[in-house]
């Protein structure tokens, strides 16, 4: 027997009105309890409600997914990438990786994730590894994370599209720890 169907059947020998005032309050506070129980589930990777982006003012980059980030420095979008990129991670990143990307232990510190190919001195296999970094960067982005069956970063594929992905890396790629 649970405790809210004990709550539900005090005999009636115990039917005063203050015994059916507190069976009442029980019945609120055990109910109460259930859904904040329920709503815990339900947000398990907090309570953060992924946000689209608009991206309409950047160059379209198709169905295919590259492998490298197109609006990178240097390239003609790259300043409209930043803008939309530090938006879109504020909305969508900061809340796990920290705000302006300086992770509070929680999730990676995404400043350093092509921190080993930075230091490269053979500018084919520093390429080699940026490009490496970056297929994984997107795939994680697009289908998350997931270890021992827990969640460690959601799935936003169908969510951002390929140019807020990159416009997000474009924005991790400013916020390097020098």
């Amino acid at each position: 027997m649970t405790f809210a169907h004990r709550v539900a059947t005090v005999p009636t020998s115990l039917n005063c009105p203050m015994n059916t005032m507190i069976r009442s309050h029980l019945r609120t506070l055990v109910a109460a309890l259930l859904l904040a129980g329920s709503a815990t589930a339900a947000l398990a990777h907090g309570d953060v409600v992924p946000q689209s982006v608009d991206t309409r003012t950047l160059p379209q980059l198709g169905a295919e997914w590259r492998s490298e980030n197109p609006y990178a420095e240097g390239a003609p979008a790259h300043k409209e990438a930043l803008r939309i990129g530090t938006s879109a991670y504020n909305q969508n990143c900061a809340r796990c990786h920290g705000l302006e990307a300086i992770s509070g232990g929680v999730a990676p510190d995404l400043r350093k994730i092509d921190a080993d190919c930075s230091g490269m001195a053979d500018p084919v296999k520093k390429k080699a590894c940026i490009v490496e970094i970056q297929e994984y960067y997107a795939a994680t982005v697009r289908y998350g994370r997931v270890r021992d069956g827990r969640v460690y970063m959601p799935p936003f594929d169908g969510i951002l599209s390929q140019e807020a992905v990159w416009s997000i890396k474009t924005y991790l790629e400013s916020r390097r720890e020098q």
